[in-house]
């Protein structure tokens, strides 16, 4: 890693599966990040090698000039920023003209309300949700759909390039990025969902799962979602990387967009169905891909015990 003195510093907020790969990145490119997280002890392993682990949002926030948000949710954004009387959040120590960058899956509305509130503080803000997965993000190589004031872009910099492959801007206010995501996760639930189907029926017909996962994936019926997902059924392995409940929240917020202009998405809510289902019986935790497991009369792979 070369440092680079010039460069802006850098928080991030949330070292989950995308977060640590984000932070990671900003590592590689030369920033010492700033970290937080609720686990204390993530964030002091990953500042052993290079950065700061910050013991308070509060503390990351009044020595940092960009802040990225890598939560799960509006609810736990909130949180960081604006905290309680008890444990305040990183936006009443963050200086005037800083930037927060918010990368979680949130209702459009609700980003171009927070853009509003946090202007009001003179703090800049994107939308920004990101994609990818957990490798991509450690290699760099996820995309970012961004959405901010000419001022927020001039602010980030270089910074965004230095966590993703591919970043889109998409409007000059908050709002566009968080509809492009999504839209995004309508599609990634329901392939989810079509590709966990898809295998069940080959299960319950007697298809061996390994060839039918050879076949499909190098046929016109492939798509990332099975070629990702099915390989963890056919591991038999549900540790989660995207949990069930992550897309009962997701095709939640899909069909509420829907919702409020009249637009029917029959996909997006028999796949939000199926998700909740999983949810119900006992699977919220388990990798999303656990999602086969609500289909009766099939024989699930057994865990692979050389892995």
């Amino acid at each position: 890693m070369t440092s680079n003195t010039n460069a802006p510093v850098v928080g991030v907020v949330g070292l989950g599966a995308m977060g640590s790969g984000m932070a990671q990145s900003l590592r590689r490119a030369g920033h010492a990040p700033h970290v937080f997280d609720v686990r204390l002890d993530v964030a002091e392993a990953f500042a052993r090698d290079g950065g700061v682990a910050c013991d308070t949002l509060a503390a990351l926030g009044a020595q940092c000039d960009i802040v990225v948000s890598v939560v799960v949710n509006a609810a736990q954004t909130e949180s960081v920023l604006f905290g309680d009387a008890a444990t305040p959040g990183c936006a009443a120590s963050m200086k005037p003209g800083s930037l927060f960058v918010m990368c979680s899956t949130v209702d459009p509305n609700w980003s171009v309300a927070l853009e509003a509130r946090l202007a009001a503080q003179g703090i800049l803000y994107l939308d920004a949700p990101i994609s990818g997965g957990a490798a991509k993000a450690a290699s760099g190589q996820m995309t970012m759909m961004t959405a901010g004031t000419p001022a927020a872009y001039a602010k980030a910099g270089a910074v965004l390039d230095a966590m993703a492959a591919k970043v889109y801007r998409l409007g000059d206010r908050a709002g566009a990025g968080s509809k492009v995501k999504v839209i995004n996760q309508l599609l990634a639930g329901v392939h989810i969902a079509a590709a966990a189907e898809a295998m069940a029926l080959g299960l319950r017909e007697g298809v061996d799962p390994a060839a039918l996962y050879e076949v499909i994936t190098h046929s016109a019926g492939n798509s990332w979602m099975f070629e990702n997902r099915m390989a963890h059924v056919l591991a038999g392995d549900y540790a989660p990387l995207s949990a069930v409940d992550i897309f009962v929240k997701d095709l939640g917020l899909v069909l509420d967009v829907a919702r409020a202009s009249k637009f029917p998405l029959p996909l997006s809510s028999t796949a939000h169905q199926m998700f909740m289902q999983a949810s119900t019986a006992g699977f919220a935790r388990e990798d999303d891909s656990a999602v086969i497991k609500i289909f009766p009369g099939i024989e699930l792979p057994a865990p692979d015990k050389k892995a």
